[in-house]
């Protein structure tokens, strides 16, 4: 039995759209009435109104239509999505598996009331890899942060540890990150010698995606160069005086590897700010949860409870005080997020029903004229 023409061409769409990175989760879209692939593309580079679109044959620069611009900043087309292509045109987003998030720059500790706004970074990833330099950049704090981040995006982590070569025993480092984020896979790697890479290339195989955040300076643009083979992205070196690494990233575009995934490289990251609901949180401090179920009282404080487990494993050394500490300033900042958005929700309830109620004032004094 013969294949129908337009089926065989849709197979050879398929065919094209995964090695792109299409997977099993958007298969369901070919079902619906109307879909059409051969209009479907994967947004390589986002900047501002003008998107860098790839399709599996040819790569071309796309607008926004006029409902897009238009739309929600979170449903505005990002590096990684998915999008319905007219020529020159997107159209529309497709939905997306995750989303690569936080709160927008300058929204830790605001106090206007606002409800922080997200700011979607990239879409449809399959590995997040935190990259961290062992020289000033290297802060196991911040790489919980990191951790809370990307496990609030339901997203996978990975930490890379670059800039081994500075150190004479980095294996110290990867402990010491490995104890941070039980579970999570720690790579270390040197661009001077090439160390590391064999580590990561299976997060980097036909069809996969993957996104690297980290500060500047941590070295990313150097892994991403060293993973590819050869230079593709600028760099430049850490300031002495400062420690602090320059930007040499200004977008984020999606790198396609010898490997036969995709790797998207992210300008550095200064203010790790939160959005959502927080639920990231308990998975990068599951060592804390799992102490804090043997506390006496089911809503401890782990602050001067009696018979608290968590107090307990940090008067032992079983727990890092500094990292208690880390965890209640975000477990602080998230309630935050979570109570600004709840007081938003009710705040445009009430709007809407104001203007109800004004609507209907204004058609009850015309019925009485």
């Amino acid at each position: 039995m013969k294949t129908p023409i337009h089926a065989a061409h849709g197979c050879e769409a398929t065919d094209r759209l995964r090695r792109l990175g299409w997977n099993e989760h958007f298969d369901g879209l070919m079902t619906n009435p109307g879909f059409d692939p051969d209009r479907v593309a994967r947004v390589v580079s986002a900047q501002r109104d003008l998107f860098l679109v790839a399709d599996g044959r040819a790569e071309w620069i796309c607008t926004p239509s006029g409902k897009l611009r238009r739309a929600r900043r979170e449903d505005y087309p990002v590096t990684g999505d998915w999008v319905i292509v007219d020529e020159s045109v997107v159209q529309r987003v497709l939905p997306r598996r995750n989303t690569l998030r936080r709160g927008e720059a300058g929204s830790r500790g605001k106090q206007d009331g606002a409800a922080p706004r997200e700011q979607p970074i990239a879409a449809n990833l399959d590995t997040v890899l935190i990259v961290s330099g062992l020289d000033r950049d290297y802060n196991p704090r911040r790489l919980e942060r990191y951790l809370a981040l990307v496990y609030n995006c339901g997203m996978t982590p990975v930490i890379v540890l670059t800039k081994a070569d500075l150190l004479d025993c980095p294996d110290a480092f990867r402990a010491e990150a490995e104890a941070v984020a039980p579970g999570v896979p720690v790579v270390l790697t040197s661009t001077v010698d090439g160390s590391g890479a064999e580590g990561l290339h299976g997060y980097l195989g036909p069809g996969r995606t993957a996104a690297m955040i980290g500060s500047s300076g941590a070295g990313k643009s150097s892994l991403a160069n060293m993973l590819l083979g050869h230079d593709v992205r600028a760099t430049a070196a850490v300031s002495r005086s400062v420690g602090k690494g320059r930007h040499t990233t200004t977008s984020r575009e999606l790198i396609a590897m010898p490997q036969g995934g995709l790797l998207m490289d992210n300008p550095g990251i200064r203010e790790i700010a939160f959005a959502g609901d927080g639920a990231g949180l308990d998975a990068a401090f599951a060592d804390i949860l799992e102490l804090a179920e043997s506390c006496r009282f089911a809503d401890c404080t782990h602050r001067h409870e009696p018979g608290c487990a968590v107090l307990r494993a940090v008067d032992t050394g079983i727990l890092p005080p500094e990292r208690l500490d880390n965890y209640r300033k975000m477990q602080r900042e998230m309630d935050y997020v979570r109570a600004r958005s709840e007081k938003s929700a009710d705040y445009v309830e009430k709007e809407r029903w104001r203007d109800r109620a004004m609507e209907i004032r204004r058609i009850t004094k015309r019925g009485k004229r």
